[in-house]
């Protein structure tokens, strides 16, 4: 006779996390649940991520679950520096000259993948490639110290959501689904890393634009000579809907609807201004602040002013733009 169907898994409560501060006992505990293939939000430069061990499956799949990802969009791993990255990704001469110039810093790597790297295979989505990034926060580095291990990091909240800046943030979107945050205070950054992919070919790819420009990326590879981007995700970031406030969000507003929240920069003020001054850096680290605000806010519907297309600006307009699909 047929086997009588399993019940579904349980889904996980809505019980709050515990925000713990992000000191040396933070750290230590941190150290210890990814250790044992749990999973914590961390503080990065950029913003804060979902960690667990990068190679263990079970520990991966963690990550997945908890955010509700896709499986075929892969994770940012996170190194200590450019010796640890290269146990795991084949560098050559161009991918040591970004590491020494950005490292640590916002910036990602995609290179290719040793066949001996102790690497989940769920972190790259059975892709030849892996992202790696060193990052710069003080308080990822002493977990990755402390872990002595390599850490797949997401941001940490759900999949396709507005990405966290600060430990508030993380808590409200993964209720239930994480037990421990560290608490770094806000995210200096506020966009995820600029990810570069270094091509085989000698060519070179934003696939993410982010707080390090293409420009500066030329100033020490010369101009890409790299095609469009084919649409095929090899990197976080690059599915065309994401960083979704949970609202219809207009972009290029001059003013707003009597039923819109106004996301302002510069001289147009807005209910929250990115940045009073017109400054894009300070508007970065703003941007998701806003968005949170944005969608917490009365008003059914979300609107935002043009803002430049220079340096971070095009990071910026790239998260709107996906924000508003």
């Amino acid at each position: 006779m047929p086997c009588p169907a399993l019940p579904p898994p349980a889904m996980p409560t809505e019980a709050p996390p515990r925000i713990t501060p992000a000191d040396a006992a933070g750290v230590a505990e941190a150290a210890l649940v990814l250790k044992d293939g749990g999973i914590v939000a961390l503080p990065t430069e950029t913003v804060y991520g979902l960690a667990a061990r990068a190679d263990s499956a079970t520990a991966v799949a963690a990550i997945y679950r908890a955010k509700g990802r896709p499986d075929f969009n892969p994770l940012i791993v996170h190194v200590p520096d450019a010796a640890a990255a290269a146990r795991l990704a084949h560098f050559d001469a161009r991918a040591r000259m970004l590491a020494d110039h950005f490292w640590p810093g916002p910036l990602t790597l995609v290179l290719p993948l040793r066949d001996d790297a102790p690497l989940a295979p769920a972190v790259t989505a059975g892709l030849p490639s892996v992202a790696l990034r060193c990052p710069a926060h003080p308080v990822m580095r002493e977990v990755l110290r402390a872990t002595g291990l390599p850490l797949a990091a997401p941001s940490a909240n759900r999949s396709g959501a507005v990405s966290p800046t600060t430990a508030s943030h993380v808590a409200a979107s993964l209720a239930g689904r994480v037990g421990l945050i560290l608490d770094g205070g806000p995210c200096a950054a506020g966009i995820e890393s600029t990810i570069v992919a270094v091509r085989a070919d000698g060519g070179w790819q934003i696939l993410r634009p982010g707080p390090i420009t293409a420009a500066q990326i030329a100033e020490i590879l010369g101009p890409s000579d790299e095609a469009p981007a084919s649409g095929n995700i090899e990197a976080p970031g690059q599915m065309a809907s994401h960083y979704a406030p949970g609202k219809p969000l207009r972009l290029q507003a001059t003013s707003a609807a009597p039923d819109e929240f106004l996301i302002g920069f510069g001289a147009q003020a807005g209910d929250f201004n990115l940045s009073p001054s017109g400054d894009l850096a300070e508007a970065a680290a703003n941007l998701y602040a806003a968005l949170h605000a944005g969608a917490a806010a009365a008003q059914p519907r979300i609107a935002v002013v043009m803002l430049p297309h220079t340096g971070v600006g095009e990071a910026i307009n790239d998260r709107l733009r996906r924000a508003a699909v």
